[in-house]
């Protein structure tokens, strides 16, 4: 399993795999790391070590094959096999993620909806029937899914988080503003769209900055 301080390059990883699937559309079927480095703006040599995690090799001159390299980001990531998830929270994210046909790319399945409001269990989202907090326990069971997806109101974060643990849950992605607590054998992985926002916010301030900024 990567190690935690591998985080920096398992969170770069991906946006290589996006570009090497547009190059192999393209018809490209080599890259170096001078290109990638070009289009990520990313230095080689963090580049190389970040490949290099994942087993690919490159040959001199050619670079890397891009179809191999491809297939060693997805096995690394474990985006080549399925891995299926239950929501908790079926709200506006949550209904979102359910909506979203892109998981799939990544191995992700949603198999199954949860929420603990008599409006919303017993209705349709997406395709996918809404059910009582009360059966995610058999579900967890039933399906042998360990991965959870965590979408309901800050206030309800620790209590439904609590419940995921209690049914066999072992990781948590969670996309609410609430910092929850999990035993030691439970992993979170928690989505912070302020902090994004804020990052966002002060870079394009930035740049209006040095945009305007009349020339000497």
């Amino acid at each position: 399993m990567p190690k935690v301080s591998n985080v920096p390059t398992i969170r770069r990883l991906p946006g290589y795999l996006h570009l090497l699937k547009e190059l192999k559309e393209e018809g490209q079927e080599t890259v170096s790391t001078t290109l990638l480095a070009s289009e990520m703006q990313i230095d080689p040599i963090v580049i190389r070590k970040d490949l290099t995690m994942t087993g690919a090799s490159g040959k001199p001159r050619t670079g890397f094959v891009v179809a191999e390299l491809i297939e060693a980001i997805e096995n690394f990531l474990g985006w080549k096999t399925t891995t299926d998830a239950f929501l908790v929270g079926a709200g506006n994210i949550g209904s979102a993620l359910l909506g979203y046909s892109g998981f799939a790319s990544y191995g992700l399945r949603i198999v199954d909806a949860f929420d603990a409001s008599p409006a919303k269990v017993g209705t349709v989202i997406h395709g996918h029937l809404i059910l009582p907090m009360e059966k995610l326990p058999d579900r967890v069971a039933t399906v042998k899914a360990r991965l959870g997806i965590l979408t309901v109101p800050a206030d309800a974060a620790q209590d439904a988080a609590d419940a995921m643990v209690a049914a066999g849950i072992l990781g948590i992605w969670n996309f609410t503003p609430v910092k929850i607590k999990v035993p030691k054998n439970v992993v979170t992985q928690k989505e912070d769209l302020a902090s994004g926002l804020a990052e966002l916010s002060v870079r394009v301030k930035h740049f209006q900055v040095n945009h305007n900024r009349s020339p000497p």
